[in-house]
């Protein structure tokens, strides 16, 4: 079978070529570009700026707040911007990007929303003025400070809002592989070879950068078959014949190649591959060789599966004239170990050496050899559900097979099938018959189309006639879709599909008992691994490497403690329904033997996590404090405190610093304190440059104190000779000693954090990166959330609940 994605004037078209029998059918399902913009094509679109949304919300300046807000700006932020800023951001200067003399009303304010956040990051954080430069008093500070915070958070929620536009959307790797599983009933894990999926805003589930390519399309083909072939078996094995030349296999002992496919041995040992063999069965190896003979006995070779030896054979054949030596075995099918040993090396130190040598050219494995009256297995239970309908209990043969097609279809494009999409399986399925094949095979090659259909692989949300450049609610079955997606990475289920067909899913209390419901499904874990991994970016983890020799007990079994830890915690915070600032800060934490021996917990014995009381004095509690997390953040030889301190702006408070300039070189690496000082004294001198200042001077002290957890995250006093020093101030001037009252620090800004983790998660729920217009929604999500006493349900519900996951605005 071949797919073949084409841009038509309509759009896309995937055809798929099927050979059957000898008969080539072909299937064309359409895909309109209206639903697939050409933005979402090109890699990282996501990340540029996006224009000014159709139906966003307008400020009026006549009367109001808005026009108390335009009057300050007149009257007391211009005239303190001309004194204190226009010597670099105007008259033609625009260090670090930034003009503000083109600034002239409130309107112009409201028109460029990036550029006044950047400027209350610098004042909230003290970093501008430079300290070099004529500083304002605290009055004119504050009152500039004051006016810019209220002009960028200003906002009228009282009209319509703008739930924004999101490109259709592929499914990723994991929402594939999950999809298929609960489509098919078999966890068959196909992606382990497709393409990376690109990540935008920090998640992979951005529609604007799920880019699709030809080699993607092919892999989805060959997915499809590989899948339905485990369900529902049409056929015995397919036959394997596989050559493997020796200059391609791994030797034991040593030796050197003699032509681009044999291998030489001198030395007893042997060559080894791998072979995958495809069902239990009868198969032939043939191992093609010769020898170089030495002493009184000819070479010896032993051909070995597993270990285990099958035959022993004496090799007399010769360079000119190499033998195959053949012998048959029985073997499960999965994969082997097949192994060709040279036995008995030989060699005579005489003025004329002689060598005794095994020369190998290739193993051949054939099989499994099946006879003609073999009898098929009789179908599974996953066969039974997908073909559940035959003639003539069902009817007649084609009207059978539109029942189990029709079926598949409805579930795999997640919402009723068009007539004419049906007809054109149906069409596919009667080419199949023709050709010879028989009726679950034939049923198996609609099917086949249907998993590469775009309505398969995409989530499409179509929208009703005459919305162009409106607002609409999505129908139900993309509402089940996008809540299933969210919680789940998957299809949505049974239960969600029946709501979505009988048109209840926004009735009053509804989608809250779902979301109850589906959070407390195992299925939910996926929202634990997807979102907290890549919001936390305990993903990393998978393939960090600590430096060995600084940090010998970082193993594999310790790196997937980390990673459990945190995401078990996460796990109960959601499921039991605690507080989101227990992220912060808390009591308790799970862990097994080696993380709590790690950690100085007495007490837990055994692999299996258990949640713990943490001692007041142990410093942890909050992801902030977890092994995980403290790895991830910094570097495999040493601590950074610069990317722990940047980890907690851009993922905790939402107040990312700006990119460092291109020109800045890394810290050095030293060997001992005394080359070149510690690892704080090296960042001050760092900082002495005032274009890194302004941005370390945030950075730096959140950083440091978490310097007492290492590189891995165990705690330690001293860094080397060196007394750790986690002291510091805060921009705001606060100051702080340790981990303790950073934690302490940052509850005190807890509405900073709640923002930002509603911000992350509607990232994550809608897909796309959060705008100006969302603003009002994370408002209300935020206020639900303080009403709740920060309980986490009450993040998700808001979100939920919002214009921005139940509406969109058309294409």
């Amino acid at each position: 079978m071949i797919a073949v994605w084409r841009r038509s004037s309509g759009g896309f078209k995937l055809s798929v070529s099927a050979s059957v029998g000898g008969v080539v059918c072909l299937v064309a399902l359409a895909f309109f570009a209206s639903q697939y913009p050409r933005g979402a094509q090109a890699r990282g679109a996501a990340l540029t700026s996006a224009p000014a949304a159709s139906g966003s919300t307008q400020v009026s300046i006549a009367k109001g707040p808005a026009a108390a807000i335009a009057t300050r700006f007149t009257r007391d932020v211009q005239p303190l911007m001309q004194k204190y800023c226009y010597n670099c951001h105007g008259g033609g200067k625009h260090k670090g990007d930034i003009t503000l003399d083109k600034f002239t009303s409130f309107e112009h304010v409201m028109a460029d929303h990036a550029t006044w956040e950047s400027v209350d990051d610098q004042l909230s954080s003290a970093a501008m003025p430079p300290d070099d430069k004529p500083q304002p008093t605290k009055a004119e500070m504050n009152l500039l400070a004051v006016w810019v915070h209220d002009a960028i958070n200003f906002r009228d929620c009282s009209g319509p809002r703008d739930p924004g536009k999101v490109t259709i959307r592929r499914l990723n790797k994991i929402e594939y592989s999950n999809t298929l599983r609960d489509l098919l009933g078999v966890d068959v894990k196909p992606t382990a070879d497709f393409p990376a999926d690109d990540t935008g805003y920090g998640f992979d589930n951005i529609a604007d950068v799920l880019s699709m390519s030809p080699l993607l399309a092919e892999k989805y083909l060959y997915a499809a078959e590989g899948a339905l072939d485990k369900v529902i078996v049409t056929e015995g094995p397919q036959r394997q014949f596989a050559k493997i030349e020796a200059t391609r296999m791994t030797s034991t002992a040593g030796g050197n190649s003699v032509n681009d496919s044999a291998w030489s041995l001198g030395n007893n040992g042997e060559l080894w591959t791998k072979f995958d063999a495809p069902a239990t069965g009868e198969y032939e190896i043939r191992v093609r060789a010769y020898g170089i003979q030495a002493g009184p006995d000819p070479v010896r070779m032993s051909v070995r599966v597993d270990g285990t030896n099958l035959r022993l054979f004496e090799v007399k054949a010769t360079k000119e004239k190499p033998e195959n030596f053949n012998l048959a075995t029985t073997m499960r099918g999965g994969e082997h170990k097949i192994s060709v040993a040279f036995l008995n090396e030989f060699t005579h130190k005489a003025e004329k050496p002689a060598y005794r040598k095994l020369i190998l050219d290739s193993i051949t494995l054939d099989g499994p050899k099946v006879s003609a009256t073999a009898v098929l297995p009789p179908p599974t239970a996953g066969h039974r559900a997908l073909i559940f309908a035959t003639a003539p209990k069902d009817g007649t043969e084609a009207e059978a097979a539109r029942k189990v097609i029709t079926k598949f279809a409805n579930r795999a494009f997640r919402r009723p099938v068009a007539e004419d999409q049906i007809t054109r399986l149906m069409a596919l399925f009667s080419e199949s018959r023709k050709a010879g094949d028989g009726y679950d095979r034939a049923c198996k090659t609609a099917m086949t189309a249907v998993l590469c259909s775009p309505n398969f692989l995409f989530r499409i949300e179509p929208a009703p006639g005459g919305t162009k450049d409106k607002v609409f609610a999505i129908d139900d079955y993309a509402l089940a879709s996008r809540l299933s997606y969210f919680l789940w990475s998957t299809m949505p289920d049974d239960d969600l599909m029946s709501f979505a067909a009988a048109g209840k899913l926004r009735q009053p209390g509804v989608i809250e008992a779902q979301v109850k419901r589906m959070m407390a499904d195992p299925k939910s874990q996926a929202f634990v691994a997807n979102f907290a991994g890549q919001w936390l970016e305990l993903r990393l983890l998978d393939d960090y490497e600590a430096d060995p020799k600084r940090f010998p007990a970082f193993n594999k079994q310790l790196r997937t403690a980390m990673k459990m830890e945190t995401e078990q915690y996460f796990h109960a915070l959601v499921n039991e329904d605690h507080s989101v600032l227990e992220l912060l800060d808390s009591n308790y934490t799970f862990v097994n033997e080696q993380l709590a021996a790690f950690y100085g917990l007495p007490d837990v014995k055994g692999e299996k996590f258990r949640k713990v009381t943490l001692p007041a004095n142990s410093h942890r509690g909050g992801v902030l404090t977890m092994a995980g997390v403290l790895t991830v953040t910094a570097m495999p030889s040493r601590t950074s405190p610069v990317k722990r301190g940047k980890y907690i702006l851009e993922e905790i408070l939402g107040t990312p610093p700006p990119p460092p300039p291109p020109d800045v070189p890394a810290l050095k690496e030293q060997k001992s304190d005394k080359d070149g000082g510690s690892l704080r004294q090296r960042l001050e001198a760092h900082r002495t440059d005032p274009t890194c200042a302004s941005c370390h001077k945030r950075m730096d002290p959140l950083g440091f104190a978490l310097e007492n957890f290492d590189a891995i995250g165990k705690w330690r006093d001293k860094d080397g000779e060196t007394t750790i020093d986690p002291s510091g101030v805060l921009p705001n001037g606060k100051k702080i000693g340790g981990a303790d009252d950073l934690k302490k620090a940052l509850l005190e800004r807890k509405d900073d954090f709640v923002r930002c983790l509603a911000t992350k998660m509607l990232t994550y729920a809608v897909g796309r990166g959060v705008e100006p217009y969302d603003r009002c929604t994370i408002d209300d999500v935020c206020a639900n959330a303080k009403q709740s006493n920060y309980r986490f349900s009450s993040v998700l519900i808001g979100i939920v609940k919002s214009d921005a996951f139940q509406k969109r605005r058309a294409e």
